[in-house]
């Protein structure tokens, strides 16, 4: 097997893992606080993540860094987006949650223009637009529950959420490209946990509960599942160029829809599918125009180079 169908795999294998840890919170959500279970989603993350570091001897590479402060940053970031993305997945389908965060990578270009001043062309900014009107298609039924009034639909704040959560993870994602200057992707992942892990427990004193033994272990599984999860992503990408590996990400609609069918009884509606879809195309467009660039300035690069 080449490095890159070994890749395909282990990022294929990393969606399906975190679809079952989003099952794991959708069921456990009735009972517990979203602080406690970002809590034991990042707590047990961490027991197959220093298993592995353990394994590979790498112990002391995850411990060591240069800008503490940024992974403090990096991790405040990702605690206020986990929050916001499990209680979308409490209120919406799954599928629907699923559809709204794959804007992410259409987040990440504009973000990338605003912050770190890169060239966004025709095409990208074509591809980010017809992305944004997929998102609205697949919340058309929530827009409408505001024109009528509805402020307080339960569905409507999820969505809300699942849209602020998509923007933290563009932030994240311009933060994590300034940090891999200093820091190993040990390190990152490491202290990302860890720092999830202590912002979640000061929560305790806002009224966390003592779930029912199914709850809690499910809850405990949702974190050794998300752990299993981020160490099969990171293989992936170790082997694997980022233009090869991210549109497989894409394949976990088919993960949330058949999950959220077999165990909730969800049935996406046809805005889901067809915004779905329209986002899908964006995203994978945004990343293949990437891919393009990147060639291109490699290319560059190298006629830059004096021979000899």
């Amino acid at each position: 097997m080449t490095n890159s169908s070994a890749a395909i795999l282990l990022k294929i294998g990393s969606t399906f893992t975190f679809a079952l840890m989003l099952v794991c919170i959708k069921l456990a959500a009735g009972s517990v606080p979203i602080g406690e279970i970002v809590f034991f989603r990042s707590a047990f993350a961490l027991v197959p993540l220093l298993a592995m570091l353990a394994f590979q001897k790498k112990l002391a590479e995850a411990v060591k860094t240069r800008n503490p402060w940024a992974h403090a940053r990096r991790g405040l970031f990702g605690v206020a987006s986990m929050m916001l993305w499990f209680v979308s997945v409490q209120r919406l389908p799954l599928p629907e949650a699923m559809a709204i965060n794959y804007a992410a990578p259409l987040v990440i270009v504009i973000l990338g223009a605003l912050i770190l001043h890169e060239t966004v062309r025709i095409y990208r900014s074509t591809a980010v637009a017809l992305g944004f009107i997929g998102i609205v298609v697949v919340l058309w039924p929530r827009l409408g529950a505001v024109s009528a009034g509805g402020l307080e639909d339960y569905e409507l704040v999820g969505a809300v959420c699942a849209l602020a959560s998509t923007v933290l993870m563009g932030l994240i994602a311009i933060q994590i490209r300034y940090m891999t200057a200093t820091e190993s992707t040990s390190s990152i992942v490491f202290y990302f946990s860890l720092t999830c892990s202590v912002v979640a427990l000061a929560t305790l004193p806002f009224g966390w509960s003592l779930p029912p033994v199914r709850d809690t272990l499910l809850l405990i599984l949702c974190g050794l599942l998300g752990g299993v999860g981020q160490i099969m992503l990171t293989a992936a990408y170790r082997k694997a160029e980022t233009s090869t590996i991210a549109p497989f990400e894409y394949v976990s609609i088919i993960w949330g829809t058949s999950l959220g069918f077999f165990v909730f009884g969800e049935v996406p509606s046809i805005n889901v599918w067809a915004g779905g879809a329209i986002v899908i195309a964006a995203g994978i467009f945004i990343i293949y125009r990437e891919h393009q660039l990147g060639l291109e300035r490699r290319r560059m690069r190298k006629l830059a180079t004096p021979q000899g």
